[in-house]
């Protein structure tokens, strides 16, 4: 059996959940990376041990890599709303807008990857010296 088409204000709004989503997922680590930069811009780490420090970089790892999985399945949920976008009934122009954004999609996916590995290694570098 064939689904109906959702109108395009639901799928705005569900576009819109989607955003929201990426942006909570950003929390908890922005909030960790808080953390590290304060302590190391103190001098923290300095006189940490081992264990402390390996704590704090699996800490920062561990966020991160949970956040950047949420963000990436948001995207990937994005991508198929924007099948759902094209083939709403009712189209109105910020729905059309938003379903020909799959390329910005794409650089989104390839940002929280790339700008996630860049900062672990930053992280590192603080945390290790």
């Amino acid at each position: 059996m064939k689904e109906a088409p959702m109108k395009a204000k639901a799928t705005v709004k569900a576009w819109n959940e989607l955003r929201v989503q990426i942006i909570q997922a950003q929390v908890a680590p922005a909030l960790v990376l808080i953390g590290v930069f304060a302590v190391a811009a103190f001098g923290g780490f300095e006189n940490a041990t081992d264990g402390a420090k390996y704590l704090a970089i699996g800490v920062a790892a561990a966020t991160g890599i949970l956040a950047i999985i949420s963000q990436y399945a948001a995207v990937r949920e994005a991508e198929a709303l924007l099948i759902d976008m094209k083939n709403a009934e009712e189209p109105t122009a910020l729905s059309k807008k938003i379903s020909e954004s799959r390329g910005l999609l794409s650089l989104s996916a390839i940002a929280i990857v790339g700008l996630g590995i860049g900062i672990f290694a930053l992280v590192v570098w603080a945390v290790l010296g």
